[in-house]
């Protein structure tokens, strides 16, 4: 089996490199964020075409996350538990499903914009959501495969980020939201790290300055699973080639291979 998870950066404006990208890769699971799409919206048509289906939880503003499965998708959730609100909204951002007896959850973390901020405050907060999430379902499955892939916003190092004295006083790299990381680690999660590719790990690059072309990037795009899910894996990379080119997302794909039958 071969899953992903990409940050789109809109699902409406990537539509034709998301598909183009499904029918080349082929994952069979792919976790996508950022869809900037209400539910109604979101293009099924074109990806049912592809192959996949898909559910979703958006609501057409910045945020919005969905799971492309070609093998299936059950036991849907939206949102977490006890999630904490934005400004008296509950944002779309945790979708889980089974696949085919793996169990994925696709997640696009707060930024936090600022430590000083209200956002980031909330995004502590919602990483204990998520830490309450994930600790509920592992004790409720502790032998299935479980996996909560998606873009963190946070690079777990210094190593994760091209230029460490660049991020003093900056949100993704504080204690705080690296202590959420090994919280989750704590409840039974562990990292699957990509090999690296063209001698760099990053996975987000902004569109300001060149960055893609100066190799100005950050790891926060994460793959974490239970035991039983990073027992399978065989191979784990980041798709840069779909970062290039016009009309690209600022995110490329992680891409994990298991030995899980289909």
């Amino acid at each position: 089996m071969r899953i992903a998870t990409w940050n789109v950066n809109s699902v409406g404006a990537r539509l034709d490199r998301l598909v183009e990208w499904l029918q080349s890769a082929q994952p069979d699971v792919v976790a996508l964020q950022e869809l900037k799409c209400t539910d109604e919206a979101f293009p099924h048509l074109p990806i049912q075409a592809a192959g996949y289906e898909a559910v979703t939880h958006g609501t057409g503003r910045w945020n919005g996350v969905a799971i492309l499965s070609r093998v299936g998708a059950t036991d849907v959730v939206r949102g977490l538990v006890g999630q904490p609100d934005f400004d008296g909204v509950a944002e779309p951002r945790a979708i889980g499903a089974t696949c085919n007896g793996l169990r994925v959850w696709s997640v696009y973390c707060p930024n936090g914009r600022e430590p000083s901020h209200d956002h980031y405050k909330y995004k502590l907060e919602w990483f204990t959501a998520l830490n309450a999430t994930v600790e509920s379902e592992i004790v409720a499955n502790p032998d299935l495969p479980f996996a909560v892939i998606g873009d963190y916003n946070i690079a777990p190092t210094d190593a994760d980020v091209w230029d460490i004295e660049k991020f003093v006083d900056s949100t993704h790299v504080t204690p705080a939201e690296r202590a959420a990381l090994t919280d989750l680690e704590a409840v039974g999660l562990i990292e699957t790290m990509p090999r690296s590719l063209k001698g760099e790990p990053y996975t987000f690059w902004d569109y300001r300055n060149g960055s893609f072309h100066r190799g100005w990037g950050m790891r926060i795009d994460l793959v974490y699973g239970n035991q039983a899910f990073t027992s399978l894996v065989q191979d784990s990379y980041v798709d840069r080639d779909a970062r290039k080119g016009k009309g690209a997302s600022d995110h490329a794909p992680v891409v994990v291979d298991l030995s899980f039958p289909l």
